[in-house]
């Protein structure tokens, strides 16, 4: 990582260059402690532990196909039994012109030559006959998928559907995994209005609906979102001091700056807070910060304009709450990006983009105040200063 310039008062990183906030806020927390779930209930947390196999996948040789398992010859094959899905092996192993009727997943006798597929296949009575299939065809072999004890999923992955199918396939009930870090969100602002169409002089809450959800997709678990008055002075310090302490994570928004009513960074140095990142050169969500308190609580401080907000989010929360479970930092696909777009000397844009699998062009509507670029994006883009049209980009993906 490259060395940063940092605040003489709060030993923070200024100014930081967005890819290196990205990094800062990733490294900054220690993972959350490792507990066993039952597989119902582990679906979008991390593991901590790989995930092995238990026994060889699979663990006997299996018909692919419904048809007839033949021994060694060219037949016709002479049948001595049926074997269904579930059932045990008939018998010793198959000796020449003979064969078993057989089922797709059934156990295959030893020496089987391959399945004849019953479409293939012509029977008469107790005798079948057909093309003879190449050795091996149509049987999945013991361990062919992995052997004993073989690593399917490291430690750090996210799990999904997929996963805990795995997972069952293999014979585990439970996974070592990390619980979802727990947010409590703030959302300052004596202008804000929560219902209905807002007066002159007020706006519209934004952010107070949309942190649930985001959150909840970065892998956060909301605890609560408490609005906050900026005036009487004292009433974030009440909240943050009044906020559970089963918090991991204590997100303001709002407040970040250095006007008359933003509180939050002479409360967090009057705390004794640990900076981490003060300001992240990006455009929009510059006055965005990451701290840790001393009781250990994280305070992340995101700008009040929602779309800066949501950038700033994915630019602090979404690594910090990776860090927190264990997860790996993301690397972010780079893709040609097009459009008229204007860079900002010595600062990353986050412009939300359409992305047809080839090339990502501008989705608009990105003003700092506006979400209906992100609400329709399939990505942020991180455009650096230096960007020339087509050029690839670092993309965000936003689902």
């Amino acid at each position: 990582m490259t060395l940063l310039a940092a605040d003489p008062v709060t030993g923070s990183c200024c100014d930081v260059p967005w890819a290196s906030a990205r990094e800062l806020a990733h490294a900054a927390p220690r993972p959350l402690s490792t507990r066993q779930v039952p597989l119902a209930g582990a679906a979008g947390l991390t593991l901590t532990e790989q995930l092995c196999t238990l026994q060889p996948m699979p663990a006997f040789d299996t018909a692919a196909m419904d048809g007839y398992a033949v021994g060694p010859g060219s037949g016709p094959w002479r049948l001595r039994g049926t074997v269904r899905a579930g059932a045990d092996p008939v018998g010793d192993a198959l000796g020449v012109a003979e064969a078993v009727e057989i089922s797709t997943g059934a156990p295959v006798p030893p020496g089987a030559r391959g399945v004849l597929p019953l479409e293939h296949a012509l029977r008469d009575g107790a005798m079948v006959c057909g093309p003879i299939p190449a050795k091996g065809r149509h049987i999945r072999r013991a361990g062919e998928d992995a052997p004993a004890g073989a690593c399917l999923a490291p430690a750090g992955t996210r799990i999904g559907p997929a996963l805990i199918g795995l997972a069952a396939a293999c014979g585990h009930d439970t996974l070592p995994v990390r619980r979802r870090p727990r947010v409590c969100a703030l959302v300052t602002g004596d202008e804000l209005t929560h219902t209905g169409l807002p007066g002159l002089g007020r706006v519209r809450d934004a952010l107070g609906p949309l942190l649930s959800p985001l959150i909840d997709a970065l892998g956060g678990e909301v605890t609560a979102v408490h609005h906050v008055p900026d005036r009487p002075a004292g009433s974030l310090a009440t909240a943050m001091n009044t906020t559970p302490y089963e918090a991991d994570v204590v997100l303001v928004t709002g407040s970040t700056s250095a006007g008359a009513t933003d509180q939050l960074r002479a409360l967090l140095r009057e705390s004794g807070a640990r900076w981490i990142v003060d300001t992240v050169a990006c455009r929009p969500g510059h006055p965005q910060l990451l701290t840790q308190l001393p009781d250990s609580r994280w305070i992340l401080g995101l700008p009040g304009n929602p779309y800066a907000a949501l950038a700033a989010a994915h630019t602090l929360l979404a690594p910090l709450l990776a860090g927190l479970t264990g997860r790996p930092l993301p690397t972010l696909p780079r893709i040609s990006l097009t459009g008229d777009i204007r860079t900002a000397p010595g600062r990353t844009r986050l412009i939300p983009v359409v992305w047809d699998g080839a090339t990502a062009r501008p989705a608009g509507g990105h003003r700092p105040a506006f979400l209906q670029g992100a609400a329709l994006a399939d990505a942020l883009a991180a455009v650096p200063s230096e960007w020339q049209p087509g050029e690839a980009v670092p993309l965000l993906l936003l689902s």
